[in-house]
């Protein structure tokens, strides 16, 4: 029989931290084993010092390089793959033989573990049973005496070796945050909790719980004593406000003010100036996750990122920031009078919203626009502009206009015209125009129009095919005026 290797977590550091299972399976084990560097001495060994026994056999795993600096061939992460193909052999050795291996691993063996790489290696052949253990960023939390987060709140774990502006971006868009894998990273992860506005937020602590513990406000620390075993923590934002002495907050009388800022239909090109200076001026950037994140990090600006069916929320939340004295913006795609935030917004300050707030709205290219410019001119006389979704109001209303603005003969900009769960309205409304223009009627078919999957159609009314359109499109269908030629469409200016 072969022996079972089990990855055995241990905890950020206390010995008295470990579970009792994984104190068992330390105690009875044939073999330890566990990674260390060249000099020898391995923490994960000291941390389960107080249980081992003798006459155990002892597996060091020596990593053949501590940085990235080598001369192996194939580089770093050459030379560590074939260390862990060598070490997976040596354990593999001793499971043939029938025996017990424990591999040890701070922490979580799952959780940025070493030991997952011989899991990956091992588990096909043998046995395997991971033991979890308390995680460092737990142990952060518990020492600094704040909670990661509570209620709705979401907590983003990261690592450090990611570019500042990434960082930056994710910390903006979170309520909770931890950075592991500090080290040499340190100084762009502070950057980026800067960029993100949250830097005297963070706390930074290192080695969470054993004997030399240290902790500090994030923006003090000399980077130069930063060791690997340190994280950053950002914890639970609304714990803080309620711990924290108070900031004054001004009377309603005298809010803030909404501003609400059309991107264009794309990336920064399709931004206008006047939008791009707004934005650059705000304290706060509420709208759609993806929209959220076409906006240039700003050092002191806090996002508030939601999904995408949340308008009514999305305005309330941005109303009641303006209401203590704040500076918001909120972002939409495209221009924000066009099926977007402008008018949830001031419907939410008829509802009695944000009472004292100022509103002004800043207009943004259309994703009709973009799309009609990319073909000609179709959009070159009168035009009519309808969302084909029926999520707000019903498929019947939406039959009624497409028939009225065919009998009228107006070029259509059609958005939303299909998704995964909207998939019949968009032949419905074709058999509707057709009842009104003939099948030869130009149509374009435009998605991602300044995306990086830009693809732009010209096709007919009657060759139309619907399974062909989703919801990232727009389309727009011609008069009975509009002409195609050579892939260029526009509709003249007079009859």
């Amino acid at each position: 029989m072969t022996g079972t290797l089990y990855g055995v977590g241990l905890g950020p550091g206390d010995p008295e931290l470990m579970t009792v299972k994984a104190a068992r399976l330390i105690s009875e084990a044939s073999v330890i084993a566990y990674h260390c560097a060249r000099h020898g001495r391995s923490i994960a060994r000291s941390v389960a010092e107080p249980y081992l026994r003798e006459g155990q056999i002892e597996e060091k795993l020596v990593y053949p390089v501590t940085t990235e600096t080598t001369d192996h061939p194939g580089g770093y992460e050459g030379a560590i793959a074939d260390f862990y193909e060598l070490s997976a052999k040596r354990l593999a050795e001793h499971l043939d033989a029938g025996r017990d291996v424990v591999l040890l691993c701070e922490g979580d063996p799952f959780f940025y573990g070493s030991y997952m790489y011989m899991h990956e290696r091992l588990s096909g052949r043998f046995e395997a049973v991971v033991v979890p253990g308390v995680t460092s960023v737990s142990a952060a939390a518990s020492v600094f005496g704040r909670p990661l987060v509570q209620r709705d709140e979401v907590l983003t774990v990261l690592p450090g070796t990611l570019p500042a502006p990434e960082l930056a971006r994710r910390l903006a868009d979170t309520d909770a945050a931890a950075v592991l894998k500090l080290g040499r990273t340190f100084s762009s992860v502070r950057e980026a909790f800067a960029e993100a506005g949250k830097l005297d937020d963070a706390v930074y602590i290192e080695r969470a719980t054993w004997g030399q513990q240290r902790i500090e406000p994030l923006a003090s620390v000399d980077p130069s004593t930063v060791p690997y075993f340190s994280l950053a923590l950002l914890p639970s934002p609304a714990y803080a406000s309620r711990v924290s002495p108070a900031a004054p907050v001004p009377s309603p009388s005298v809010g803030g003010e909404v501003v609400v800022v059309g991107l264009g239909p794309a990336g920064p090109e399709w931004l206008t100036p006047e939008a791009a200076a707004e934005l650059s001026a705000v304290e706060h950037i509420v709208g759609y996750g993806p929209y959220v994140a076409r906006v240039p990090q700003k050092a002191g600006q806090q996002r508030h990122a939601s999904g995408n069916r949340v308008e009514a929320d999305r305005a309330r939340e941005a109303l009641d920031l303006a209401a203590s004295g704040a500076r918001v913006a909120v972002v939409s795609s495209g221009d924000p009078g066009v099926f977007a935030m402008a008018s949830a917004v001031l419907e939410q300050v008829s509802l009695g919203h944000g009472t004292g707030v100022r509103v002004r709205i800043v207009p943004g290219v259309t994703a009709a626009q973009a799309a009609a410019s990319r073909v000609g001119a179709p959009l070159g006389h009168d035009y009519c502009v309808l969302s084909l979704s029926d999520r707000l109001k019903p498929w019947e209303i939406i039959e009624k206009r497409l028939d009225a603005a065919g009998a009228a003969d107006l070029v259509l900009a059609l958005y939303n015209p299909a998704s995964r769960s909207r998939t019949t309205q968009l032949a419905d409304a074709q058999a509707v125009l057709l009842r009104h223009r003939a099948a030869s009627t130009p149509v374009v078919v435009a998605r991602d129009v300044g995306g990086p999957e830009e693809d732009i159609r010209v096709t007919t009314l009657g060759e139309l095919d619907p399974s062909t359109v989703d919801m990232r499109c727009l389309l727009i269908v011609g008069s009975s005026r509009t002409r195609s030629e050579n892939g260029i469409v526009w509709t003249p200016r007079s009859y």
